[in-house]
This record gives C-alpha cells, sequence and structure tokens, in this order.
C-alpha cells in the first residue's frame, strides 16, 4: 500500500484541531511521512467592534507563541516536524500552503457547527473539502466538546 509522504495539519488551537493534530502524527509516524502544522492567522469579522484599537501585533504573537510550544511537543515525537504561520482567509491559505508543500493529505478539525452558527461563521473544512485536489481527512470533535 502507497502511503503518505507530506502531510499537511491545520490547526486554530481547538479541541478538534489538538485532535487531528494528534492523529496527523500518528499518521506520519505510521508512514515516516514529513509533517508540518499550519495556523492561519484571521482577524474575526466582529473584532473590534466593541471599541478600542485592535492588539493585532500582540494576538499575532500569543499564536506563534501557541504554535511554536506545540511544534516543540510534536517534535518529541516526530523529529523534524515544521511550523507554519500564515495570514489571510483560513481556507484559501490552507489549499495554497498544501499546494506549496507538495502535501499528500491535508488534516484539519471540524467544530461541527450546523445551521446559523455555521452560517455566520462558515466551514473552513467544508470549503477545504471541496476545493482540495488531494485527500483530506477531517477531524470531528470529541462528544460535548466544540
Amino acid at each position: 500500500m502507497a502511503g503518505f509522504t507530506n502531510i499537511l495539519v491545520a490547526t486554530d488551537f481547538g479541541k478538534p484541531a489538538a485532535r487531528a493534530t494528534q492523529l496527523a502524527a500518528a499518521l506520519a509516524e505510521a508512514f515516516g511521512a514529513k509533517l508540518t502544522l499550519l495556523f492561519v492567522f484571521s482577524v474575526p469579522p466582529t473584532m473590534g467592534l466593541v471599541g478600542g484599537p485592535l492588539p493585532i501585533e500582540e494576538l499575532r504573537a500569543r499564536a506563534r507563541k501557541t504554535l511554536d510550544a506545540e511544534t516543540a511537543r510534536l517534535e518529541e515525537r516526530l523529529p523534524g516536524v515544521t511550523s507554519l504561520m500564515r495570514t489571510g482567509s483560513p481556507w484559501e491559505e490552507i489549499l495554497q500552503e498544501a499546494k506549496e508543500l507538495g502535501a499528500d493529505l491535508i488534516v484539519l478539525g471540524t467544530h461541527g457547527r450546523q445551521g446559523l452558527p455555521r452560517a455566520l461563521i462558515g466551514s473552513v473544512a467544508e470549503r477545504v473539502l471541496r476545493m482540495a485536489s488531494i485527500p483530506v481527512l477531517t477531524v470531528a470533535a470529541a462528544e460535548g466538546e466544540a
């Protein structure tokens, strides 16, 4: 059986993404694949509506610190894991990075939102699934998780 050689796992640091990251790491171990962890920094459209300046650089620095910590944890298990932080639309950046890296699998968590919350927030996982030209593995939140 041919396996995966280059896995991209997208994270938003939520619980479903943590589960997806662990599964992607297990797959990378099993196949001897390269693993890249990607975080896409995007400013929520409602941010800044509650007055005061946006602490964008502070948020970006916190995200980088969290990404670096997650990468360090993964390196204990998978030496050579890499991480990237991009800015923009999450689904677009995930697809673009997968293409640039030559990834043969995208792994990402999904919150499983439905109805109005999904319509208002959108579904990164759904867009990646629809638009990707390579396999996409989505990992749902555990029961009671969001």
